[in-house]
């Protein structure tokens, strides 16, 4: 399967970065065809200019400034996501890239007064999401987790209709150990093993 990871962190050393690696090598040692985006590394611009803005629902014109990047949702048939959940949400990096690169056209069809919105991304079947969490699990669940939604419900309606999902999440990352940390990871490596 073509496998789309798309990662959302500044850091380097961080922890996260050692979850990227454990996906990556994770996916490949399942027979995926793998493909990387660094949102941070490749220095992505996740404000729409007006410019942009302006021309969001012209077909192809839309395209454009994104191209590579759509190229990437078009060509994926599994997209992986990892990134830290920041107040409970995406970074504003991540937020950008879907603002960005999810664009009418391609990823869904505008409704009109006489129908409704439809989904283009049918070729994709599988998403996955490895992230971090400060917080509980129970204080997560409290909120409303409002970046898994936007994943999972959002993105996911615009996917094939038998589009599987999978979500991982790190909890209480602020107070983690070593010994939590290793058990995450194995977690995530036996689960997108099996996904």
């Amino acid at each position: 399967m073509r496998a789309l990871v798309v990662y959302c962190h500044p850091c380097p050393e961080s922890f996260n970065a050692g979850v990227l690696e454990t996906a990556v090598t994770t996916l490949e040692a399942a027979g995926h065809e793998v493909r990387l985006r660094d949102l941070y590394k490749e220095d992505f611009a996740p404000a729409m200019s007006a410019e942009e803005r302006r021309g969001y629902h012209d077909i192809d014109d839309n395209v454009k400034p994104v191209q590579k990047y759509v190229d990437d949702i078009c060509w994926c048939e599994m997209i992986v996501f990892v990134y830290p959940t920041w107040w409970f949400g995406l970074p504003a990096m991540l937020k950008g890239w879907f603002d960005r690169v999810w664009v009418p056209h391609v990823t869904f069809t505008v409704p009109t007064a006489t129908q409704g919105m439809k989904p283009n991304m049918q070729h994709i079947k599988r998403i996955a999401v490895v992230t971090t969490c400060g917080a509980t699990w129970w204080v997560s669940k409290l909120i409303g987790e409002p970046g898994r939604k936007t994943i999972m419900r959002g993105m996911r309606a615009l996917c094939a209709p038998v589009c599987k999902t999978l979500y991982i999440a790190h909890y209480k990352m602020d107070t983690s150990t070593d010994q939590t940390r290793a058990r995450y990871l194995a977690k995530v490596k036996k689960r997108l093993s099996a996904f």
